[in-house]
């Protein structure tokens, strides 16, 4: 098997364009952040052009401070969007980063720091965007928190409980008050996961709420449809954000994606591209969606 480091030269080659070969062992307590990470994640600070598909839309990305989230809030910025994020409190470095790169563009940033476990929480963060912006038009439901299992049998129910506040319950209190505001043309995006299809023993409560995320997309689908309101998610495989070494597996960042076909874990940089699409008029007809970004791994 070639070594993808080796192909690094060869303009294009996947395999080559991020960072291919292992990670250092490393380990934060959650909800993780950016700084201590090494090597940093790529947002696409530094890459990432526009060309306009959402001028004029204002968008709100929750978990929206660091890893996938910061990607997207960069590019949606960099395509003409408005854009609030929320965020840990615990988070709030990185949420500042953030803002600085989307108000360099010229858009406006709105930053909404708590905790999506709190219904309330949950649901102002709607009222403060249409609040700020005038309007709604996205809505990326990305927030998420994992951690790894030893097994079944000593999953503490706290844990379990955590987990499921944070991906299924603050999800669905953020969608259910993002609706009344949403016009046809808009759009909701779910960051599901990899984990949903093909889960594993070590994120056993993880892999669960993201599998009800992939029904739950589907269903809303079907529901906002007929009102011209499109619903759908994608799927990252192996990304490296400040989630995985807050997971507590340092023994596993060496192999961290070298099992995909293209040996190595993505950036979130490279799922940026996917929410624009689905977010945009270019993705008009997708709708009930489960997008993958796997690096070649099969859903």
């Amino acid at each position: 098997m070639s070594d993808p480091a080796k192909q690094s030269d060869q303009p294009g080659d996947p395999r080559g364009t991020y960072h291919s070969g292992p990670f250092p062992r490393q380990e934060q307590k959650q909800p993780g952040l950016t700084a201590p990470m090494d090597p940093q994640p790529d947002h696409g600070e530094l890459s990432y052009e526009g060309s306009g598909a959402l001028e004029g839309k204002a968008a709100l990305i929750t978990g929206g401070d660091s890893g996938i989230g910061k990607a997207v809030a960069i590019a949606f910025a960099r395509e003409g969007a408005d854009v609030a994020i929320s965020y840990l409190p615990e988070e709030e470095d990185d949420a500042q980063d953030t803002a600085e790169w989307i108000r360099k563009t010229g858009r406006r940033a709105l930053l909404l720091a708590g905790d999506g476990r709190n219904e309330d929480f949950s649901t102002a963060i709607v009222q403060d965007a249409v609040a700020e912006f005038g309007r709604l038009d996205v809505v990326v439901l990305n927030a998420a928190y994992q951690k790894n299992r030893d097994s079944l049998e000593t999953l503490p129910t706290e844990e379990f409980d955590r987990v499921f506040k944070t991906n299924l319950y603050s999800l669905l209190w953020t969608a259910r008050a993002a609706v009344p505001h949403l016009k046809a043309g808009a759009s909701i995006i779910t960051t599901a996961s990899i984990q949903a299809f093909n889960p594993s023993p070590g994120l056993i409560d993880y892999a669960m709420t993201k599998a009800a995320q992939v029904a739950f997309t589907k269903a809303l689908a079907q529901e906002l449809g007929p009102k011209g309101i499109r619903v759908n998610a994608v799927a990252p495989g192996p990304i490296w954000t400040p989630l995985i070494p807050a997971t507590e597996w340092p023994n596993k960042l060496p192999k961290f994606g070298q099992d995909t076909p293209l040996q190595r874990a993505g950036q979130p940089a490279e799922l940026a591209p996917a929410y624009v699409l689905l977010a945009s008029d270019a993705g008009s007809y997708m709708s009930g969606a489960v997008v993958p970004v796997t690096g070649g791994k099969g859903l």
